[in-house]
């Protein structure tokens, strides 16, 4: 057993070593190693820090033994660590699996576990959204896990040869997890109306942006599914904003600062709906990519920055945009019945071109899905298709787009 419900291949140690800190050392034949305080180990191991039915840990931090409490450590006769307590005066072997030891020690705990490595792209990496045949997505795991990995590979990917019905957009999102509802609803229709709710509901072009920059946290993935399409015009434009903001860090520097420091007030225009928040356009994580853009012009309202930097903060605004509209940058695709793109919000700015309300009729379907329940959903597939890949996997021909 192990301190989680996954199954981890059986490493077995070559060597354990107890130090006067308090640290195990514990080591394998191709030369991996691991250091492991006592606290940690006590923690996250059965019959002492874990409890059995949950998995999680018990122990109040106040409540945790003294780490020299651990008084010896060996390699089990399997391969696994034996570990011999102290405590309350009392003795109490443990053991601790080889294999989910390994796994910390190759880095697979970490929130990117799992998941493929995220990709830049621009528009010479592909034309049109790495493509998934979705026709039995939602019987087929293998085929929700390819579209999930092009999605958190790329932030973008599209679903051809769904069904354009009203319910579908709703029964994927349930394999996939939970539908974060907005001032929108949960599932939202996106078609030109007679009184509008928003600039997407006209037929009115629309600069590149992403949704809701007036959260805390602005949804992570945002669905489209298209069930009419029968306007001219109204093609769907895509950017790569991880490809903008290196642009701008590598060849707009005083830009780049302003947009990752200067702050704005985003708030949505509504007569039944006040929702604010101040950010910067360009919101970083620690490994220096962009974890948020807060870029919709239609719901940001106020600088909130020293009145100096107003107009530096103004040209910053107009290089980013058009370094977004950039063609090497932006890749244009029109909407057929059937079609499902997904996107990364927080990452890919999405736009699109006019088109006349009365040409024709125009109707798509949204939701959107935070990124913790997307990634929760794909490491949980990528897990199964590594511990039975030809059961899992079967052959598909890729299909256009798709890289």
């Amino acid at each position: 057993m192990t301190p989680d419900f996954y199954r981890y291949a059986w490493q077995p140690l070559s060597r354990a070593e107890l130090g006067a800190d308090a640290f195990v050392t514990v080591g394998w034949t191709d030369g991996a190693s691991l250091r492991c305080y006592a606290l940690w180990l006590a923690e996250n191991t059965l019959g002492l820090g874990i409890e059995p039915k949950t998995r999680e840990a018990m122990i109040d931090p106040a409540d945790l033994p003294d780490p020299f409490a651990l008084r010896s450590v060996s390699v089990g006769p399997d391969g696994d660590l034996a570990m011999d307590w102290l405590i309350n005066g009392s003795s109490l072997t443990t053991t601790a699996h080889p294999g989910w030891l390994r796994h910390v020690a190759d880095g697979r705990h970490q929130p990117r576990s799992f998941l493929p490595v995220a990709k830049t792209w621009t528009a010479t990496t592909f034309d049109v959204p790495p493509t998934v045949d979705g026709t039995d997505i939602l019987t087929d795991d293998a085929v929700l896990h390819d579209w999930l990995s092009q999605l958190a590979t790329w932030g973008l990917a599209r679903l051809v040869n769904t069904p354009p019905e009203e319910d579908y957009l709703r029964v994927l999102s349930e394999r996939i997890g939970p539908i974060r509802s907005s001032n929108f609803g949960e599932v939202f229709d996106v078609k030109a109306d007679i009184d509008p709710n928003s600039t997407a509901n006209t037929g009115l072009n629309l600069g590149q942006h992403t949704d809701l920059p007036t959260r805390e946290t602005p949804p992570g993935f945002q669905f489209l599914h298209c069930l009419q399409n029968t306007v001219p015009g109204g093609s769907s434009r895509m950017t790569d904003g991880r490809a903008v903001v290196e642009e701008l860090r590598t060849n707009h520097r005083g830009h780049y600062e302003a947009l990752t420091t200067l702050r704005w007030v985003f708030f949505n225009r509504s007569p039944t709906e006040d929702h604010r928040w101040s950010g910067p356009l360009v919101d970083h994580v620690d490994d220096g990519y962009p974890l948020t853009l807060r870029a919709f012009y239609p719901v940001r309202g106020f600088p909130d920055m020293a009145v100096d930097d107003i107009p530096r903060a103004y040209e910053a605004m107009r290089v980013f945009s058009l370094v977004a509209h950039d063609p090497r940058f932006q890749i244009s695709t029109p909407f057929s019945p059937g079609d499902l793109v997904g996107f990364d919000n927080r990452r890919i700015l999405h736009g699109r071109d006019a088109f006349e309300p009365g040409g024709g009729r125009r109707h798509l379907r949204g939701c959107y899905i935070d990124q913790d329940d997307l990634y929760s959903r794909l490491r949980v597939l990528s897990r199964l298709s590594e511990s039975n890949p030809e059961q899992f996997f079967r052959q598909r021909p890729a299909l256009p787009g798709l890289p």
